[in-house]
């Protein structure tokens, strides 16, 4: 196995850094090995903003459900979706664009996560955790103020990095279910009662699978969180007609 799917297979989020700092030269080949990530006919639908405000990093905090982790990152980025600058290269131009629709929005949600993860990777070549937070979803209008987000800009991903302590790299990466119910050949296929159970039957202390399922669908699924973010995502969406 060579050092990159070593590393690949290896990489765990980390949520405990280090007093360490991030040097400027490892925070921009981070950001270039983003830049450097396929993108859709090369057009970088993205914008990250790298956060280093502190009271903004400890309002971000707040705002993504409460996590204080957030504020002690080394390197905080936002990877924002953006299908305004095209649409104003477009325009200013002099051409006649059709307004962003729902289908840019995820070819530049796409271009946005793909970048993250290549700076994910590279991170982690550097010796460098990471963790993704998905919240950055939630409290739509809290944080496109926070962030000075204009319309046809939304926040994919918020990224936290920074050398993890001793604990967080002795700590096992939670086990990821077998290739055989996630990978189909040529079409989709569903999984019955039995099937899915399989799946995800080791993940259930003591085998009470039943009891496992259920308190994890009321943890993340019906959670308030979760409720918040479709609620905030859906918001988002009103800006959005056809194109």
């Amino acid at each position: 196995m060579n050092e990159v799917i070593r590393q690949l297979y290896d990489r765990k989020s980390v949520r405990v850094f280090t007093d360490q700092p991030i040097e400027e030269g490892d925070a921009e080949i981070i950001l270039r090995a983003a830049a450097m990530a396929p993108t859709a006919g090369n057009q970088q639908l993205y914008t990250i903003l790298r956060i280093t405000d502190p009271l903004l990093l400890s309002r971000l905090a707040d705002s993504c459900d409460h996590q204080p982790f957030i504020a002690t990152g080394k390197l905080v980025l936002v990877f924002c979706a953006d299908c305004l600058k095209w649409y104003e290269a477009f325009r200013t131009a002099g051409c006649n664009p059709r307004k962003p629709g729902p289908g840019d929005l995820l070819l530049a949600v796409d271009d946005a996560l793909i970048a993250a993860q290549n700076a994910v990777v590279a991170a982690e070549s550097l010796g460098i955790g990471s963790c993704y937070i998905g919240d950055i979803m939630e409290n739509i209008e809290t944080q496109r103020e926070l962030l000075g987000l204009p319309e046809y800009v939304f926040p994919a991903a918020l990224l936290v990095f920074g050398y993890p302590t001793d604990q967080q790299k002795a700590r096992p990466k939670p086990e990821r279910v077998d290739l055989r119910h996630i990978v189909h050949e040529n079409r989709y296929q569903r999984m019955d009662a039995a099937g899915l159970e399989e799946m995800l039957a080791h993940r259930a202390p003591d085998g009470d699978y039943a009891g496992w399922i259920n308190a994890f669908c009321e943890r993340k699924y019906n959670s308030d969180f979760s409720r918040e973010m479709s609620r905030s995502v859906g918001e988002y969406l009103k800006q959005y007609g056809d194109g």
